[in-house]
């Protein structure tokens, strides 16, 4: 089969596939975005048609449309689903998934589930795969993948190459491993579709379309892409990433994760940078004083005078927001010299003759050019790209000079031409991205030069330090891997993914392997996010806890945790200093429990109390506190940007109100007493308007109608 060969609809490259595998199909797809959702559609519906065909899909982040639990949330998720997704295609799969409705040739395995979406399918729960996202390529590899299927960028000035784009980061270690075994005689195919709304990402991403066997560019394929609006930060969410956020070197590296932690981290370190005033006030106000010494050891308050360099498996809206603020404004490079050299100071990251005479001085340049080194000098921009030897000549255009470095006429002509920053510096390392509409957008308006300094590369080089170490060590100095975790224990374990029952909630992604590089590098540190305390149905519980059945990073690993109430710096302590250290950043209200289970399993002094400094950890002291503080300015409640109306925001957090207050009990009276109650109608006309309640039709539309004002008017203030 011609590789590259463009194919006019789904279905041909479908036929293709099955005549070339002999319906025997076992596919591979990236992670999120990259999906091609109609091919896969169009060959899922052919299995599903024909049992005499077999379909395995391997991937993970299936993307489905958020789903309303009752018909108040329909109401309201409905029309802003329209909005948001319009005609995106949803996958076929997924639906069946869900409803454990599979037919029987077809199965489907994922290594990462959207958060909390498959929690009652049975089907996706048995053929869950937990692997780190470094393994995820051999295990694939392992499981016999015979079709490799991507969604691609293309641009119209250069038909021929192909941009991997939302997720190079399987597919470039993957691929290679498929195409041995295609060299050693197995039927292997590549399909790519082309979307011409997916930005198009270059450096590593930008391939040859001959990568892949078809290339489907049809008709009906440009449907939206799948975007992840962005939603509320709360308080509490707040306050973790303005913690976290002095803990964030400058000069260093920074890897975080998606949602609301994560775009408090990016909030408060951009108030850090810009509105360091503030910033310290806040600081103040919520008692960072007490970390003082931890914080001047291992992070900062100032504005960054150097500035992050950014690696992350996934490349979040926040990270293109702190490339865009100017926190993410290190750069690295690929030669191991020039970067050995920019860390200890002696070369600066400017095309100039004193970076030039930098390397000269260190030993690394001679005064007399080779044409290696003229190349090596030009990729870095430290000479005119117009530059070449002749017969013992420096030639630049017209001028004929002495090819030697330290001869005046020939150091005033390159001064002449060359400046800026030195070519080929990374800002930003990605695997995979994946957010709101907004983030498509400016990427796809990304600038030349900035566009260039953003590297879409392999999971393998991001995750893990095998490969390129050395390099990796210089570039990843004080790294920072901050993540999420919805559970820790007293002893330090965090848990990320999977329930106690062993229902999996999510999965293990990239979380173990930055853990782990958190240990192995020098000035690295682990930083896992964690709300201290969780409400549902109307009951508070804590997040700390003494044990559960489930470990993600186990407690020999433990490093640093973050919540509301503070930090716990746990590396290398002893079990009862850890225990001290957990207790203090819990929630007051389960503190003593702790305590009494860690003393009566002897892991702690019978006698220990917790410190007068922690024993007023509550939501109401800390809601006292920031209500001193202008909201919009210090915790918006949308610090990157918002997909909902005003109208919505405010319908959101009444929604989210009844949702977390009431059990079901509670719930039941609520409505017996909304029945009667008269709420402010014509205060909150738009929001009942817009959830299609302006006039109630029944009993049941009059007790949504009293909820919805109730909850409205509970959170006015919100």
């Amino acid at each position: 089969m011609e590789s590259g060969r463009r194919v006019a609809s789904v279905d041909e490259a479908v036929e293709e596939v099955i005549r070339r595998t002999g319906g025997d199909i076992r596919l591979g797809m990236p992670l999120g975005l990259g999906k091609p959702n109609q091919f896969v559609n169009a060959l899922y519906r052919r299995a599903a048609a024909d049992p005499a065909v077999s379909l395995t899909i391997y991937t993970a982040l299936s993307l489905g449309k958020p789903a309303a639990g009752s018909d108040l949330e329909a109401r309201f998720l409905n029309p802003f689903a329209e909005r948001v997704f319009g005609d995106y295609e949803e996958l076929d799969y997924l639906k069946a998934v869900r409803r454990n409705a599979l037919p029987p040739n077809i199965r489907v395995c994922e290594f990462f589930f959207q958060p909390g979406s498959l929690l009652g399918s049975d089907t996706a729960q048995q053929q869950y795969i937990s692997s780190n996202y470094t393994h995820v390529a051999r295990d694939l590899n392992a499981a016999g993948v015979n079709v490799a299927a991507q969604l691609v960028a293309v641009r119209a000035d250069a038909p021929d190459r192909l941009s991997l784009a939302c997720n190079p980061e399987v597919s470039l270690d993957l691929l290679p491993m498929l195409m041995a075994r295609r060299d050693a005689g197995e039927t292997i195919i590549a399909v790519a579709q082309v979307h011409p709304d997916l930005p198009f990402m270059g450096n590593d991403a930008e391939v040859e379309a001959s990568l892949f066997d078809l290339v489907i560019e049809a008709p009906g394929t440009d449907t939206r892409l799948f975007s992840t609006p962005n939603m509320p930060v709360a308080l509490q969410d707040h306050l973790v990433g303005l913690n976290a956020s002095t803990l964030v070197r400058d000069g260093g590296l920074l890897q975080i994760g998606i949602g609301a932690l994560g775009d408090a981290l990016v909030h408060h370190t951009l108030l850090r940078e810009h509105h360091n005033d503030l910033y310290r006030e806040l600081l103040g106000e919520f008692g960072l004083q007490q970390f003082a010494e931890l914080i001047r050891r291992e992070g900062g308050c100032a504005p960054f005078g150097q500035g992050l360099y950014g690696c992350s498996e996934m490349f979040t809206h926040g990270l293109m927001s702190l490339v865009d603020g100017g926190v993410i404004r290190r750069r690295v490079y690929d030669d191991e010299c020039v970067q050995a050299l920019i860390n200890q100071g002696v070369l600066s990251p400017e095309a100039s003759l004193d970076s030039l005479d930098a390397l000269r001085e260190a030993g690394v340049l001679d005064d007399v050019l080779d044409d290696g080194t003229l190349g090596w000098l030009q990729s870095l921009g430290l000479m005119p790209d117009a530059a070449r030897l002749e017969q013992g000549r420096l030639l630049l255009g017209s001028e004929a000079l002495a090819n030697d470095l330290s001869a005046t006429g020939t150091r005033a002509a390159i001064g002449a031409r060359i400046g800026g920053p030195l070519r080929g510096g990374t800002l930003m390392h990605g695997g995979f991205f994946l957010g709101p509409a907004a983030f498509y957008q400016r990427l796809r308006e990304l600038p030349a030069e900035q566009a260039a300094a953003i590297n879409m590369t392999h999971i393998s080089f991001i995750n893990q330090l095998y490969g390129d170490e050395p390099l990796k060590r210089l570039q990843r100095r004080d790294a920072r891997f901050i993540n999420t975790a919805f559970t820790a224990t007293a002893l330090g374990a965090a848990v990320s993914d999977q329930l106690e029952d062993g229902r999996v909630l999510s999965g293990v992604g990239g979380q173990y392997n930055f853990v782990c590089q958190a240990h192995e590098l020098a000035g690295a540190r682990s930083i896992l996010l964690l709300r201290a305390w969780r409400e549902r149905g109307g009951e508070a519980a804590s997040n700390i806890v003494w044990s559960y059945g489930h470990t993600t990073i186990p407690r020999h690993l433990r490093d640093i945790f973050v919540t509301e109430y503070g930090i716990a710096d746990v590396r290398g302590k002893t079990d009862a200093e850890v225990v001290a250290a957990m207790v203090n950043i819990a929630d007051s209200r389960f503190q003593d429990a702790l305590l009494d289970q860690a003393r009566k399993a002897g892991k702690i002094a019978q006698d220990y109390q917790v410190p007068e400094a922690f024993r007023y950890n509550t939501p109401e002291r800390l809601a006292e506190r920031a209500g001193r503080f202008d909201k919009a300015r210090a915790f918006p409640q949308f610090p990157l940007g918002c997909d909902f109306t005003e109208v919505e925001q405010r319908l959101l957090n009444a929604l989210t109100w009844l949702k977390q207050k009431a059990s079901k009990k509670e719930y039941l009276e609520l409505g017996r007493r909304a029945l009667w109650q008269e709420g402010d109608e014509q205060r909150f006309a738009p929001h009942l308007e817009r959830m299609g309640l302006a006039e109630a039709d029944g009993l049941r539309e009059r007790l949504y109608r009293r909820l919805l004002l109730a909850a409205l008017a509970a959170t006015r203030e919100a």
